[in-house]
């Protein structure tokens, strides 16, 4: 599976869980150690755990294991490295506190598949 291919996979597995304002953005061209971030966020550390462990089943179920997991425990910043996509898990307020998009403003932003999104 192409880096484009797992990226999209991750952000569509995100919005199983009802994570809040995911964006991926691609910073391949912007940094040697991935290729891809997807910034989401949850309305508690409950909801942030959760999205986290459902990322994990569910990337193990299309054969990707994650090189590590940081942060599941307190549930404010859990950060997912599956190579050439990191997916970074906020708590709201936390996110908003870090800023990443601000960070990475030069990184192209890859929109959602309106179609992939409009489920009946």
């Amino acid at each position: 599976m192409k880096a484009f291919e797992k990226a999209r996979l991750c952000l569509d597995i995100i919005q199983e869980r009802k994570a809040i304002d995911p964006i991926l953005m691609e910073v391949g061209r912007l940094t040697s150690f991935t290729d891809y971030f997807l910034v989401a966020s949850g309305a508690s550390s409950r909801q942030v755990q959760a999205i986290s462990q459902h990322m994990a089943r569910r990337m193990r179920e299309q054969g990707f294991k994650p090189f590590g997991i940081e942060g599941e425990q307190e549930g404010h910043w859990v950060l997912m490295d599956y190579g050439d996509v990191v997916v970074h898990i906020f708590y709201q307020p936390v996110r908003e506190f870090y800023d990443l998009e601000g960070l990475w403003t030069e990184a192209p932003r890859v929109e959602p598949d309106e179609q992939k999104n409009k489920k009946t």
